[in-house]
């Protein structure tokens, strides 16, 4: 299990930071809820609390990725928390994964906090 801490004043480029270290994937994170045609990315310099198109983002609040969610999940669940639209992306931020893709391999892990 990875918990990512997130808060109104995390900026893109340090969420983007915190999933790189626990999942090794790249993240984009874009203006608003929409991440299909004509999507704006966000700067790395938005704070997420900026971004968010209804919903206020609680202080101190985790996001938690447990073993077996897959990248389709994990950008359905964020995008209904936090009201921002995130896709996954391999390593070198070149392709977008699967929505199938595991993010962590489902058995022999162990909880890892990122903050």
């Amino acid at each position: 299990m990875v918990k990512l801490k997130i808060d109104e004043n995390v900026t893109v480029k340090e969420l983007r930071r915190k999933f790189k270290d626990a999942i090794g994937l790249s993240l984009r994170v874009y203006v608003g809820n929409n991440a299909g045609k004509g999507a704006v990315k966000a700067e790395e310099t938005d704070k997420l609390g900026d971004l968010a198109d209804e919903k206020e983002i609680p202080a101190n609040s985790e996001f938690i990725i447990n073993p077996g969610m897959t990248a389709g999940d994990f950008e359905k669940h964020f995008q209904s928390a936090y009201d921002i639209a995130i896709q996954v992306a391999d390593a070198s931020n070149k392709k977008l994964m699967d929505n199938d893709s595991l993010l962590l391999a489902p058995e022999g892990l162990s909880q890892q906090s990122v903050y």
